[in-house]
């Protein structure tokens, strides 16, 4: 388990031993240019065969950085000698996936339409979570805004990010008050909610004022969450709140984590289990979070 940080996450740690990992070993504080070297003595330890009884796990909170580490793992195999690789940065990857599926089947089962271009704002949009919701949903064809709290900067410096290393158009913008949110809801068709745990973002005078909402989802399951009236189990509930939206519906952070849950299972077990070694990131968590939801 390779982590850029401090501590690798307890969450992943118990994820992978549930998947079937018999041994973590967490590596801490671990630089891009340290990947090649630890990943060359992982897979020369145990010949063509028994290597495949090893994988890699990526943390981090930077998903370009995990992104990187991912490719520098890749680039560092020497066939036979190869494991299986998965980025997953604080989750950002599995919780993104499972929150654009959810909202996408919402989309399709009530308004019979999908992303492409449906007007996507995503609260908390520069946060990891938040931007790998941006990429994934601007990649299946929205037209996709990220929201920083504070900096227009910080949103802008995010939304190149994305466009360099993903080739993907992001609007970016600020909201740090009530009427710049209700300007931005006013015309949003899909809303995600993925800004600090413990924060309501949209509240129910802002959500009056969207006018051609259709889904709302929120990862925030600490109170107060993140958007008023949508309770952490809603799974296409009617979000009665968006009063100038009737048919809106919400998605809660509950029903949420049960896809990204069993996502990252899904994800950690194809590491273990896989014929040949794969490479996953937040493509491949999307697709498997499509049959999930």
């Amino acid at each position: 388990m390779i982590n850029p940080m401090k501590h690798n996450s307890p969450f992943d740690i118990n994820m992978a031993l549930d998947a079937g990992y018999d041994v973590l070993m967490p590596y801490q504080h671990v630089k891009l240019e340290e990947v090649s070297g630890l990943t060359q003595d992982a897979i020369f330890s145990r010949g063509p065969s028994g290597v495949k009884k090893t994988g890699m796990f990526i943390g981090g909170r930077d998903i370009g950085l995990a992104m990187d580490m991912l490719d520098a793992a890749k680039k560092a195999m020497v066939p036979p000698f190869e494991i299986s690789v998965f980025a997953d940065p604080s989750g950002a990857f599995t919780t993104a996936a499972a929150l654009v599926a959810c909202v996408e089947r919402e989309l399709k089962k009530n308004f019979n339409k999908g992303y492409e271009g449906t007007k996507a704002v995503v609260f908390g949009g520069t946060g990891p979570v938040g931007l790998a919701t941006a990429v994934i949903a601007a990649l299946q064809g929205a037209d996709t805004t990220i929201v920083d709290h504070f900096s227009i900067d910080t949103a802008l410096e995010f939304a190149e990010e994305a466009k360099r290393r993903y080739g993907v158009q992001l609007r970016a913008t600020t909201a740090a008050s009530d009427a710049d949110k209700a300007r931005l809801l006013s015309d949003a068709e899909a809303v995600f909610c993925t800004a600090k745990a413990g924060i309501q973002v949209l509240n129910a005078s802002v959500l009056s004022d969207a006018k051609q909402l259709k889904v709302a989802g929120d990862v925030n399951a600490v109170p107060p969450l993140g958007i008023e009236g949508v309770e952490l189990m809603d799974s296409g509930t009617p979000l009665l709140l968006a009063k100038n939206s009737p048919n809106a519906v919400g998605i809660g952070a509950l029903a949420v984590g049960n896809v990204k849950y069993k996502l990252q299972q899904a994800l950690l077990r194809e590491t273990l289990e896989a014929e040949k070694p794969v490479y996953l990131d937040f493509r491949n968590a999307f697709e498997g979070a499509r049959k999930l939801a």
